[in-house]
């Protein structure tokens, strides 16, 4: 998958980034192409070689039927979550770098249940941040909407199943 500078995109674990520029640079004796990507959530700037690009998961913007999907799971009743802080941890952790609306969804809300529970560790709090922060730049920035307003959405979803959106960290 290739993307054009200017575009829009979902860096996995990072969330949504803009192409900046697409160069050429010698690495070792070898000529690769990389992208310049700007991430949304801090500014900064990313070169990922196009060689990684797959690896490392990135992909277009979700698309509305993806994001109805993903609004109606954090609608419905519970999901599945791990007893032991390890096994959790590994298991969001891995979802987060899919990197997929609804991985990251999944990693959402089963830290909502839990926290309404019990206390996050400060990692899980981190995790659930970022989680929030995904999932709100990828629907406002595919949807044209406001932050406030992609906040509201999901917290609107997120109410059927008695759950509610955390603030930010």
């Amino acid at each position: 998958m290739t993307f054009q500078v200017g575009e829009k995109l979902v860096y996995p674990n990072h969330g949504v980034a803009t192409v900046e520029n697409i160069s050429s640079r010698a690495f070792a004796g070898q000529f690769e192409r990389y992208y310049l990507l700007r991430l949304t959530y801090n500014s900064l700037t990313v070169m990922v070689p196009f060689s990684h690009a797959e690896e490392l998961r990135l992909r277009k913007l979700t698309r509305n039927g993806e994001l109805a999907r993903v609004l109606s799971f954090l609608s419905e009743g519970r999901c599945q979550r791990y007893q032991d802080w390890k096994d959790r941890f590994k298991e969001n952790s891995e979802r987060m770098r899919e990197g997929s609306g609804l991985a990251v969804a999944e990693v959402l809300k089963s830290l909502l249940i839990l926290q309404s529970q019990k206390p996050l560790s400060f990692r899980e709090k981190k995790m659930l941040d970022r989680a929030r922060h995904m999932l709100i730049t990828e629907l406002s920035t595919s949807r044209g909407l406001t932050e406030a307003d992609a906040a509201a959405m999901l917290d609107q979803s997120l109410q059927k199943a008695g759950l509610r959106l955390p603030e930010p960290m």
